[in-house]
């Protein structure tokens, strides 16, 4: 019986490696290198695409820097290169930050009680407002939270209770289009300051999705984005184009399903398995669920305006895509926290310093995903353990010498999936 063994990931063979690589020169030359040239250009640049762009192709590349990880009975090593760290955009270490995201819901935020999906969309006549105004994506997001709050009170009756609200800021659509809508998990009614919970019952959201259309109309007017006249001529439309979607409860015992929706709001813009790449004509095709604007499941680019289409969903520094709110917000589970130490802890200043869920090293975050151990021997199933992190250029080239591997983004020779 064969058993499954780790293997280190080749971003080289991807189809997204190998369009950026292919194509990243001719899309920053278009969009101009500078600000100053992007300007000229009428382009909107920003400095952080191409850095994310550039260090995603060096993901995974054994030249750029390694481990060397040795069996300890039997001294068989292998080399397992360095991440990018890319989060947003490079499918790999982006998958750290979900699984964690996932952990840190279930197991740090979430109270033990229902809770539910909203995801709030706007019309597609508003959406280029958002798309380089983080501030004004900030405040939506912040709409979103006084909307289902001032809902919940509503329905509830009771104006003193606290929402308890987690919002993920997605920008992409099906094909990538930009599409700024928020997905968010929040505690199925509302919290008092005694620690009681009052859960919500089933409601038609249709109040709830004519308070957020409102809001943001208003918002827009005191931007200055839209006039008085305009938003009263959209508020008027029988079909506004907003739109809120309500998920199933979510009971308070599964954590489980709870852990899954975390990840899924959190997931990675790119979907790696969507991608075509015909090299030759500099084409790409991404599938996905049938559209019926376009009549169709896959969308065709040409590279540089596939890259285009991926870099506007890349983050800007200091963009805060989660957000907490209310009961959730960081400042109430920071006290409750705090409260909870005193009562448990002589220590105080030890308690508060130390986090309640350690930080998941790479070997469980592997077994996680993979269901495999990269940290037992492929050939004798004994432990296996890291022995030095090289990040020497002199040193990195005179290893990959030695064992003939190449000093750019060749692949090593490595155990197969199963051994027997």
């Amino acid at each position: 019986m064969s058993e499954r063994v780790y293997r280190r990931r080749r971003p080289q063979q991807s189809e997204l490696w190998k369009i950026i690589n292919d194509h990243l020169e001719t899309y920053l030359a278009e969009k101009g290198t500078t600000r100053e040239e992007a300007k000229e250009k009428g382009e909107y640049y920003r400095y952080e695409v191409e850095e994310v762009l550039r260090k995603y192709l060096d993901c995974g590349n054994l030249a750029k820097g390694f481990a060397r990880i040795k069996c300890e009975k039997c001294n068989k090593e292998y080399l397992l290169s360095f991440s990018c760290k890319g989060r947003w955009f490079c499918p790999s270490c982006h998958q750290k930050k979900v699984i964690l995201f996932g952990e840190f819901m279930q197991e740090e935020v979430a109270s033990y009680v229902p809770h539910r999906q909203y995801v709030f969309s706007l019309p597609i006549m508003l959406r280029h407002y958002f798309k380089h105004n983080k501030k004004l994506v900030s405040k939506l997001s912040r709409l979103a939270q006084e909307s289902l709050e001032e809902y919940m009170r509503l329905v509830l009756k009771n104006p003193e209770g606290k929402i308890g609200m987690v919002v993920v800021i997605q920008t992409f659509g099906e094909y990538l289009n930009y599409h700024p809508h928020l997905h968010t998990i929040v505690a199925d009614g509302l919290f008092l300051e005694d620690g009681s919970f009052y859960v919500m019952p089933q409601k038609d959201k249709k109040k709830l999705e004519q308070l957020f259309r409102l809001k943001v109309m208003r918002l827009l007017v005191g931007e200055g984005h839209l006039t008085r006249e305009m938003a009263n001529k959209l508020l008027k439309w029988r079909h506004s184009g907003f739109s809120v979607y309500q998920g199933g409860r979510i009971r308070r015992e599964n954590k489980e399903a709870l852990e899954r929706l975390a990840q899924y709001v959190i997931r990675n813009p790119v979907h790696e398995e969507k991608i075509i790449y015909e090299a030759h004509t500099a084409t790409v095709i991404y599938r996905s669920k049938y559209n019926q604007k376009i009549k169709g499941n896959f969308k065709v680019f040409k590279a540089h305006e596939f890259i285009e289409e991926l870099s506007m969903h890349i983050p800007s520094k200091g963009s805060q895509m989660v957000r907490y709110y209310g009961y959730y917000s960081n400042k109430k589970r920071g006290m409750r926290k705090k409260t909870e130490n005193t009562a448990n802890e002589p220590n105080i200043k030890e308690a508060v310093g130390r986090r309640r869920v350690p930080a998941k090293k790479w070997r469980e975050l592997i077994k996680k995903v993979w269901e495999v151990d990269p940290l037992i021997c492929p050939y004798c199933k004994s432990n296996m353990r890291i022995i030095s992190l090289i990040d020497d250029v002199a040193v990195i080239k005179k290893i990959l010498t030695h064992l003939e591997l190449s000093q750019d983004n060749d692949t090593q020779r490595s155990p197969p999936d199963n051994v027997p």
